[in-house]
């Protein structure tokens, strides 16, 4: 494909050199560059691409995209100028691969909580279903049955249309995909045709990145203004910001709720360990997750499969059969029968939707134990609010390290320990080695008690001072589990 087809539609300020050249390979990374590749300089939050158009021509680019010209280009090489290298990247990839978002149902599941949990579950009902189905989520990306490791929760606009061009040869129909409010901001969805849309809610969180809350808020409404007119925008309409969602968008304007009218109603009957027990448009239905979170999660999943045009008794009948996505109140229980529940809560609102809901499960006489840290170069002003949220539904907190990256962990912790009431000191603890904090859990429950560990759900690794190193939550507590059982921990 040649420069000048590529730049189809696309705004430009100025070319220079042969636009008949031909691209067969775009990259946003200089490094990844040789003879046909169309080098996209864009502005990141931490580097300019810009700074490394002088490497991609020295490795044989035939082309650059950016917002400034080079003061000495190279004649052998094309440079086209535009406004917004970042959003012109969304239109060439969509044009160097055929448009594939318009060839399948593309649905994108944003919000703060629960995007993981409603794309994955739609992946597995629509697969249920029958359908060959595509996943691009946090967790992982997915094409039927091949798994793709994930780097980010959205990724690149690149990486995405190639990805549905995957799917589109794999024989895929449908593709669900969480949207973060970062990818809008950065125009990782550029250039992409959805189907649908879905809102889960919105609480406390990237205030790192987008500064303030009305800038998380415009960011999550920015996918919604981005619908065209042929999709449907689902939204919760019980978070107070569900219908801020709705006020631009050209899509089919769709609701759910617990608690009021929508498009689709539905009521929680009964919640335990073992599953919910919903009512849902009139039909009673037994669901395999568990709590109020996921009664949401449930709703939207439903709605969306409606919406795209499935059976409503077939899609409740498939629902049922559904686990949740892999650490996602993900249950590891001891022959001692001591609980333990590993979950991504990594937001002070998440955090308070899962001890609500274990709180309203257990026993009198059970405790829970909560394992909490936060992440490092993240939002620090949500640190001491989720250790007092934890003190707060907890009979024992532990705080420690999430991912501390490139912080030092004892000045996150130290920032979490402001928010512990002084009536709490003595039931929390501060231990940095989150292994030592998994293992003194263990040690202190009794049988029957819940251990929360939260944080970092199906993450596998613990990324400290820029290395990732191997750590799974799940493992380290059946290990913690296996040495409570052979005496090699001591206990209470």
């Amino acid at each position: 494909m040649t420069i000048k087809e590529l730049l189809y539609k696309v705004p430009i300020l100025a070319t220079a050199g042969d636009m008949e050249a031909v691209i067969n390979h775009l990259t946003l990374d200089s490094r990844n560059v040789g003879p046909g590749s169309l080098f996209i300089a864009v502005r990141g939050t931490v580097t300019d691409g810009h700074t490394f158009i002088d490497t991609a021509v020295r490795q044989g680019a035939s082309a650059i995209l950016c917002e400034e010209m080079p003061v000495n280009p190279e004649p052998a090489v094309t440079y086209v100028q535009v406004q917004d290298s970042a959003y012109t990247q969304g239109l060439i990839a969509a044009t160097f691969y055929g448009h594939p978002s318009r060839k399948l149902n593309l649905v994108g599941v944003t919000g703060t909580n629960g995007k993981t949990s409603t794309a994955t579950l739609l992946f597995r009902l629509f697969r249920a279903l029958g359908y060959r189905v595509g996943l691009i989520s946090t967790v992982q990306n997915q094409i039927d049955d091949t798994v793709i490791p994930a780097t980010h929760t959205t990724p690149d606009v690149i990486t995405t249309n190639a990805l549905l061009t995957d799917m589109l040869k794999h024989g895929c129909t449908h593709c669900f995909m969480e949207v973060s409010s970062h990818a809008v901001v950065q125009q990782r969805i550029a250039g992409l045709h959805f189907a649908g849309g879905i809102f889960t809610n919105i609480t406390h969180d990237h205030l790192d990145f987008h500064g303030t809350f009305d800038n998380y808020i415009r960011a999550k409404k920015g996918f919604f203004d981005q619908l065209p007119a042929s999709a449907f925008a689902l939204v919760n309409i019980d978070d107070k910001r569900g219908m801020v969602m709705l006020q631009n968008t050209a899509a089919r304007k769709e609701s759910f709720s617990l608690q009021t009218l929508a498009t689709f109603k539905g009521k929680l009957l009964a919640d335990s360990l073992f599953g919910l027990h919903m009512e849902i448009d009139g039909k009673e239905v037994w669901f395999k997750l568990i709590g109020r979170f996921n009664a949401y999660n449930i709703l939207g999943v439903y709605g969306a499969a409606v919406l795209l045009g499935e059976d409503p008794e077939e899609v409740l009948t498939q629902l049922s059969g559904l686990m949740p996505p892999p650490g996602r109140f993900e249950q590891v229980v001891s022959d001692e029968q001591i609980v333990g529940i590993v979950d991504y809560a990594h937001t002070p609102d998440a955090l308070q939707n899962v001890l609500e809901t274990i709180d309203g499960l257990r026993q009198a006489d059970e405790q829970i134990i909560t394992i909490v840290g936060c992440g490092g170069n993240r939002d620090a002003a949500k640190r001491p609010i989720m250790a007092e949220i934890a003190c707060k539904f907890s009979d024992k907190v532990i705080l420690t390290s999430d991912n501390p990256r490139d912080e030092d962990p004892m000045a996150i912790l130290e920032q979490m320990q402001a928010g512990v009431p002084p009536i709490d000191f003595k039931k929390t603890l501060t231990l940095p080695d989150r292994r030592e904090a998994i293992q003194k859990a263990v040690s202190m429950a009794n049988p029957h008690d819940i251990i929360l560990v939260a944080g970092k759900g199906h993450e596998t690794y613990q990324e400290i001072n820029g290395v990732k190193h191997d750590f799974d939550d799940r493992q380290v507590l059946l290990e913690a589990f296996a040495n409570v059982k052979s005496g090699s921990v001591d206990t209470p």
